[in-house]
């Protein structure tokens, strides 16, 4: 019984607004899935406050499902902010504005790339 009254005082507690915390309503504008057959699936989602999510999988030659998609929100300034990816055999792989890249390489890799190269087609090996 005493674990009933702490796991009911807990659940309040959690649920209970903080003070200053704001209290935000988000209404789901669509929800469509797709249950996967034979490894195949797709998921569309979208609420009111500018989240929204598709995605598309299908089963991939090694084993693992492959899927693309985007997803977009609204930053805290405004801004939409959308990523668009590729799940597969080497990883998840987003793309969007927002994210870094890395810089170019510098100029001698190039030449580093192609010594290597015509040392591998020479035969030499280093161990």
């Amino acid at each position: 019984m005493k674990f009933v009254i702490l796991a009911f005082l807990l659940s309040v507690a959690a649920a209970a607004k903080l003070p200053g915390e704001a209290h935000h309503v988000v209404s789901i504008i669509s929800d469509t899935r797709e249950a996967p057959v034979n490894g195949a699936f797709s998921t569309n989602f979208e609420a009111d406050n500018g989240i929204k999510y598709s995605e598309i999988g299908r089963p991939g030659e090694a084993g693992q499902t492959n899927s693309e998609g985007t997803y977009s929100f609204v930053d805290e300034n405004g801004n939409t902010i959308e990523v668009r990816f590729v799940a597969n055999e080497f990883g998840f792989q987003p793309q969007g504005a927002h994210l870094p890249v890395a810089p170019p390489p510098p100029p001698h890799v190039a030449e580093l790339l192609r010594i290597a190269e015509e040392q591998r087609a020479a035969g030499i090996t280093f161990e």
